[in-house]
């Protein structure tokens, strides 16, 4: 089992990043933790202040794209492992604007790669250079079958092309130079401080304030959700355990439609606000779809069981249940 002495975990302000942040400062109370976040709208300081003053706890706002930064960084701080979280990730905004998809997720990426292989060496053995990665580069699935290690890329979006080019440069510099990576696909996260522009938290608070709640297409899209939580506890035990030059794929084996998602909120957010059962449905738009929406996602989670011992602990149910909690406690109702 590998230790660290420092690591730098880029997009520490973000959804999975906090949550992350949150978990190495509990759980490795050695290591010294560098939160770098540029803090875009996807970014909150509010999901880190409970450890902000965390004796090992250090957050730099800043941007991957400044590679002056970065060197800077690495003189100052002599990290031995990188958890590189810090992307562009809505589909949407990657269709609206792909440059800056591009710009964020590849160009930022070779950015931390370089400046890791500066700063390391080539043949470097005692570092980790850890991506995180998404199922959505692997393209769509049909009804059967499920992605695994294996899988061919064949991302449909800006978004998910920018991913793969930046899985595919760690990978080079894991060939080419002898960077020690690793490397994780995960599926669909949800959970608390998850950005309001995504599914989850967006029907939430529109069931609250009364307003239409949008469903792509018929709804029918299927997802593999997987609670936060468990992600990044996956992500710890990887960086820690996981074989150097390896490929993980994180999924939480909850497979279900966006319209079923909606359905599910709309049945335990009415309960909670206690309005009668079901009243929200009403509210439910169908919308013009997503241009390139990809049909199904799935991940065969085997690996990392078998390898590392890791498995979803949270049911979904339990998960979403928790997640309109937090949103209601955060819109203080």
């Amino acid at each position: 089992m590998r230790e660290f002495r420092s690591i730098l975990v880029t997009g520490g302000a973000g959804f999975i990043g906090s949550h992350l942040a949150r978990r190495l400062l509990n759980k490795h109370k050695n290591t010294k933790i560098l939160n770098l976040d540029i803090l875009t709208y996807a970014g909150n300081l509010d999901n880190i202040k409970d450890y902000q003053k965390h004796k090992n706890y250090d957050f730099i706002k800043g941007d991957i794209n400044n590679y002056n930064l970065l060197q800077e960084l690495f003189k100052t701080y002599s990290f031995d492992a990188i958890i590189h979280l810090a992307a562009e990730s809505h589909v949407d905004n990657s269709i609206k604007d792909p440059f800056r998809f591009s710009k964020t997720n590849i160009q930022g990426t070779l950015n931390l790669l370089e400046a890791s292989r500066n700063y390391w060496g080539n043949h470097s053995k005692e570092q980790c250079f850890y991506h995180i990665s998404t199922d959505e580069v692997f393209g769509s699935l049909s009804q059967k079958g499920k992605f695994t290690e294996n899988s061919p890329y064949n991302p449909r979006s800006p978004y998910s092309a920018s991913k793969a080019a930046s899985d595919h440069l760690v990978r080079a510099y894991f060939y080419t130079y002898g960077l020690p990576v690793l490397l994780s696909n995960c599926s669909n996260n949800f959970g608390p401080a998850q950005h309001s522009e995504k599914l989850i938290p967006r029907i939430i608070q529109n069931i609250v304030n009364i307003k239409k709640l949008p469903v792509y297409g018929k709804g029918e899209n299927i997802r593999d959700w997987l609670y936060v939580e468990d992600h990044v506890e996956a992500i710890d035990l990887i960086l820690h355990q996981g074989e150097i030059g390896e490929t993980y794929y994180i999924g939480g084996n909850n497979e279900r439609t966006n319209i079923h998602i909606v359905h599910e909120l709309i049945k335990i957010t009415d309960r909670l606000l206690n309005r009668p059962e079901g009243e929200s449905k009403a509210l439910i738009s169908f919308v013009t779809d997503r241009l390139g929406h990809d049909f199904r996602y799935a991940i065969d989670n085997s690996k990392i069981k078998n390898t590392i011992g890791w498995v979803p602990r949270t049911t979904f149910d339990k998960g979403l249940e928790q997640t309109v909690k937090y949103y209601l406690k955060k819109m203080n109702i």
